[in-house]
């Protein structure tokens, strides 16, 4: 069975980073692609970042080069690095593997920046 756990949320202030972990069980991590998405209150879940199997990576243009996705296979993780934090960015960031037609969602982890 496909569990992810996400951990590393918090609140932090404006400007600041935070580094977000997903860990993936169900052995199905390395060939799957992994993606970070985030929903803030009211609004629909938007993709922030996802990095496939091979380790390419895309992000949406607004956190272009304030954060940075990657994957440890060997510890069945993927990360988001989260920098220069923007209260708008406030929201539950959830954790997605994708492999074919199978999706897993974890069940969330609370970003909350202030201003």
């Amino acid at each position: 069975q496909v569990q992810l756990v996400e951990s590393g949320g918090g609140l932090v202030q404006a400007g600041g980073s935070l580094r977000l972990s997903c860990l993936a069980s169900g052995g199905i991590f390395r060939p799957s692609t992994m993606g970070w998405y985030r929903q803030a209150p009211g609004k629909q879940r938007e993709l922030v970042a996802i990095i496939t199997s091979g380790g390419n990576t895309n992000s949406a243009d607004s956190v272009k080069g304030r954060f940075t996705i990657s994957r440890d296979n060997a510890k069945n993780t993927v990360y988001l690095q989260m920098n220069s934090l923007k209260p708008e960015e406030t929201g539950v960031y959830y954790c997605k593997l994708s492999l074919g037609w199978r999706e897993y969602w974890g069940q969330g982890t609370q970003v909350s920046v202030s201003s």
